[in-house]
């Protein structure tokens, strides 16, 4: 059997596969310029003279998109690297919340948006450095109101540099980091808000893609990574590598909810789970996907996501049928808890924003002018 390999970063998106060493080797560096470039102390608009034009609502060219979350009640939020935006419209207008000038957050680029399961007003996200002496600290930032304001949870004095952040399900003010940079041990948790973290437990494998904290089980976690899918059931202390999963998880997990299937994308093809995590079936081995999302109101729909495509199940991810092509750029996908015919998608360089209807067959978008 052909190796497959996957890169992926989660905070630009890129997601790659080669069965060829030569195109492993030339991926990974791809993937390496892009994350160094994402991740730059300088920033394209901190160094540019003049300053850079803006070409939309969320800025310049340079502007992309790490994180997207969409609430049934119309509120939108966009994590980019130069900085949080909020719609409380369904994306009629928009309003920088976060690391805009002379906002908490300043000089920051955001990334890992995620939300407690147990109270959609309980926000966390990260803040990294977009630009050189950033005014804002870096480190992780939460939300008691859905995004309309941010407070400084943890600088990274405390913390090291964070890969991503879960939200946890024994209660709202339970959050996950992951530092990548200490492998097997680099799961931390707290349980104020992401004030004071300690250490669950050791991870079955070193290199952490997602985290889910299964809604509705307090103390289920499911991990994906270089080592396939791992379980828990009291909340990460104890690790089972699950079997059946054949090579790297890397493309995320999604679950719509409580009792609903829960979908994996990875090196073999689509994963689906309905019996909260203990067992998992592969149920499509030709689509691989870098993004998942399902929603609430019809768990058996699932969207998915390349990098120049989008795509729809309508039978737990067994079958897949492409959405009309936009662009290339894609990042981020969401789908209405509440309605599964919207489904919401951002690009990158410029960071733009679009719905697609279900009814209409059509994308439309949400971009607010300059």
């Amino acid at each position: 059997m052909n190796i497959l390999y996957i890169l992926w970063s989660r905070t630009t998106g890129i997601y790659l596969r080669s069965r060829k060493w030569g195109l492993v080797c030339t991926a990974f560096c791809l993937v390496m310029l892009f994350c160094s470039a994402c991740n730059s102390t300088t920033g394209t608009d901190a160094s540019a003279t003049p300053t850079p034009e803006r070409v939309n609502g969320f800025g310049t060219k340079s502007n992309h998109t790490h994180s997207l979350l969409v609430f049934p009640n119309g509120t939108l939020l966009v994590a980019t690297h130069y900085g949080i935006f909020r719609s409380a419209d369904s994306g009629k207008t928009w309003k920088i919340v976060a690391a805009g000038p002379n906002q908490l957050m300043q000089g920051l680029m955001s990334y890992s948006l995620v939300v407690s399961p147990l109270n959609p007003q309980r926000l966390y996200v990260v803040g990294s450095a977009a630009v050189a002496n950033p005014q804002g600290t870096p480190g992780l930032y939460t939300s008691v109101d859905q995004g309309q304001t941010w407070k400084l949870a943890s600088g990274l004095t405390q913390l090291g540099n964070i890969y991503l952040a879960a939200p946890g399900n024994d209660n709202p003010d339970e959050v996950f980091v992951y530092l990548n940079t200490l492998g097997a041990l680099g799961l931390k948790v707290s349980m104020d808000g992401g004030e004071h973290f300690s250490t669950p437990g050791t991870l079955p494998f070193g290199s952490l893609a997602s985290l889910l904290a299964v809604p509705g089980t307090p103390g289920l976690l499911l991990a994906s990574g270089t080592g396939g899918i791992a379980r828990s059931t009291d909340g990460g202390a104890h690790w089972q590598l699950l079997k059946g999963i054949d090579g790297p998880v890397m493309g995320g997990m999604t679950t719509a909810g409580p009792g609903s299937p829960i979908y994996a994308s990875g090196d073999a093809g689509i994963y689906a789970s309905k019996d909260a995590g203990q067992t998992f079936t592969l149920v499509n081995s030709q689509a691989s996907y870098n993004e998942l999302t399902s929603p609430r109101s019809q768990p058996q729909v699932v969207y998915g996501k390349t990098a120049t495509r989008v795509y729809r199940s309508v039978d737990g991810g067994h079958t897949w049928n492409p959405l009309p092509p936009i662009r290339i750029n894609m990042q981020n996908l969401a789908v209405d808890p509440t309605n599964a015919s919207q489904l919401y998608l951002t690009l990158n360089y410029p960071t733009e924003v679009y719905r697609y209807s279900q009814e209409s067959g059509s994308w439309s978008s949400l971009t607010p002018r300059p």
